[in-house]
């Protein structure tokens, strides 16, 4: 039972995280034959990142996201029990974790090259802000978020009866339009994940992980997310 909602969780967000790193890392470290591609190309990339893991993910709802499981439960269009949402969200950490060491190894030398700076390298793997005002940060994680979990259950019940398309057009106007002050996490696994391979991995000269902003991007998300599922019960999409 728990095996078909992990083995795909894992799988889909994995492929998510390799994808969208990776568009980052093509357009941010030096001597990539994308560098300095721009920002609507990452948001792009993360779209179809999300387009593609959504299709892995298919046979679990391919939330690929905590704040998509717990909205979700929020807004009543799921009924999960606390375990289930404990294996949703391992398995979306973990597969996290995995796209972007994979991301890592598809771009080491890269990483390696010391024209590389350590803002760089750590935007490979998770967001920090352009600038530094907790609260605000929170603000515009929630807003992305709540976006995100509202306009999905405006569509359909979850990603997968939505269409992988529509989740990934959304993902990408996010970015483009709320992504500016924080780089729009809006996905909690997506920035911690990443975040604990960027402490792990053998990256030379990579500075800090950012961990006294780390909070940032895993509790606002969440916060936007539920609010989004209750919202959309309110207004009848679910």
């Amino acid at each position: 039972m728990f095996t078909d909602i992990f083995v795909p969780e894992l799988m889909g967000t994995a492929i998510l995280i390799l994808l969208g790193c990776g568009v980052v890392a093509n357009v941010v470290l030096p001597k990539t034959g994308g560098f300095g591609g721009g920002t609507l190309l990452i948001n792009f990339g993360w779209g179809l990142g999300v387009y593609s893991g959504v299709y892995v993910a298919y046979k679990s709802g391919a939330h690929l996201n905590p704040a998509v499981t717990l909205g979700l439960v929020a807004s009543g269009s799921v009924d999960l029990s606390f375990v289930e949402v404990v294996v949703y969200i391992v398995a979306q950490v973990l597969g996290a974790m995995l796209g972007a060491g994979l991301a890592w190894a598809a771009y080491k030398k890269h990483f390696d090259d010391p024209e590389a700076d350590e803002g760089s390298k750590l935007g490979v793997f998770s967001t920090m802000p352009t600038i530094h005002a907790p609260v605000w940060n929170v603000v515009t994680e929630v807003i992305g978020t709540f976006v995100l979990i509202f306009v999905i259950l405006a569509f359909g019940k979850t990603p997968t009866q939505v269409g992988p398309l529509a989740v990934a057009l959304l993902v990408v106007a996010i970015g483009a339009s709320l992504g500016g002050p924080t780089g729009y996490a809006i996905n909690p696994a997506r920035d911690l994940g990443p975040r604990i391979m960027h402490a792990l991995l053998p990256i030379p000269r990579k500075g800090s992980s950012g961990w006294h902003y780390a909070w940032v991007p895993v509790v606002a998300p969440i916060i936007g997310g539920v609010l989004g599922g209750l919202a959309a019960n309110a207004v009848g999409f679910v």
